[in-house]
């Protein structure tokens, strides 16, 4: 289970002396700002988790600089405390992405007064999709949104960096041409198995298993409880662990950043009746891109269904 970060002197410190900096840099001389960009004359982009870090890196290529402040899969979007290294890279950002949604609040107290709502993407207000009660905020599981994303990127950086612009538009349909690929094997999924029952710990894949046609059978309150951080219920620990051995369902989706006692009994119940467990995260593993990630869950995905 994913813990709190602790606020440690040496956290307190740094922010300190980091509004310091600030206060001597703002009694310097005036004159107009200039964008803010990292050095080198690259886009400066400030990305709230490495997932939207990649995507704007497959962009931007190397004209854009990227720092991405959840970026191990320790970090809890939920609990993170912004260091005064993320409260710096947000300051001199030209452009900001996060998620929204509820999902990574911190990033919207980092932007404020720092951040112009012009220079910041929001996912989910980019994604169109209807919010509300029982909304899936964990849109980098939705190909097609993140295809918009790319195209909004590409958009954005050729307005910055005029002279790269058909660069950037060139990256965007690379990058759309992979996702595409990866939407015809979910729709090929779709035609074979649409229907076929699995289960989930999270919500967290839900898109890309919606794509594939499959159905999610987890009792409600089990991936709600695990989602909240919260009890789940010995009947509804019951429930899930009684579907694991009932034989019905395909595999189990297995959020890796949120284990703990409910889920690795469910995990253990599905181990026992030979129900394939995969693995899904919330943040890149290490030495991968988005689009290399989502290939492996797709793949992962299309190995369960053929056991």
């Amino acid at each position: 289970m994913l813990h709190r970060l602790p606020r440690t002197r040496a956290t307190v410190l740094a922010a300190l002396a980091l509004a310091l900096t600030g206060s001597l840099a703002a009694c310097g001389g005036a004159g107009p700002a200039a964008e803010p960009s990292a050095a080198g004359g690259t886009i400066a982009v400030v990305a709230s988790t490495n997932v939207y870090g990649s995507i704007a890196e497959a962009i931007g290529g190397e004209r854009v600089s990227v720092h991405s402040i959840i970026a191990k899969p320790g970090q809890d979007p939920h609990s993170y405390e912004a260091t005064a290294q993320d409260k710096l890279a947000v300051s001199k950002a030209a452009l900001g992405i996060e998620n929204g949604g509820g999902y990574d609040d911190f990033f919207d107290k980092l932007a404020g007064g720092q951040l112009d709502a012009a220079k910041l993407l929001n996912v989910v207000q980019l994604s169109g999709l209807t919010t509300g009660d029982g909304f899936n905020e964990h849109l980098w599981y939705n190909l097609s949104t993140m295809g918009t994303l790319a195209d909004t990127l590409a958009a954005r950086f050729g307005a910055l960096d005029s002279a790269h612009a058909a660069t950037f538009t060139a990256n965007a349909t690379a990058f759309k041409a992979t996702l595409g690929g990866l939407e015809t094997r979910l729709a090929a999924l779709k035609a074979a198995d649409g229907g076929a029952p699995v289960a989930v710990t999270e919500p967290v894949p839900l898109y890309l298993l919606e794509a594939a046609g499959l159905a999610n059978k987890t009792p409600a309150g089990f991936s709600q409880a695990i989602e909240e951080g919260t009890d789940v219920p010995a009947t509804v620990l019951k429930e899930a662990t009684d579907l694991m051995g009932s034989g019905t369902v395909k595999f189990l989706a297995y959020n890796t950043q949120t284990e703990g006692p409910a889920t690795e009994l469910v995990k253990k119940a599905a181990e026992a009746a030979h129900v394939p467990v995969v693995d899904f995260s919330e943040t890149l593993p290490a030495g991968t891109d988005y689009a290399g990630w989502m290939g492996t869950n797709v793949a992962d995905i299309e190995s369960a269904l053929r056991r």
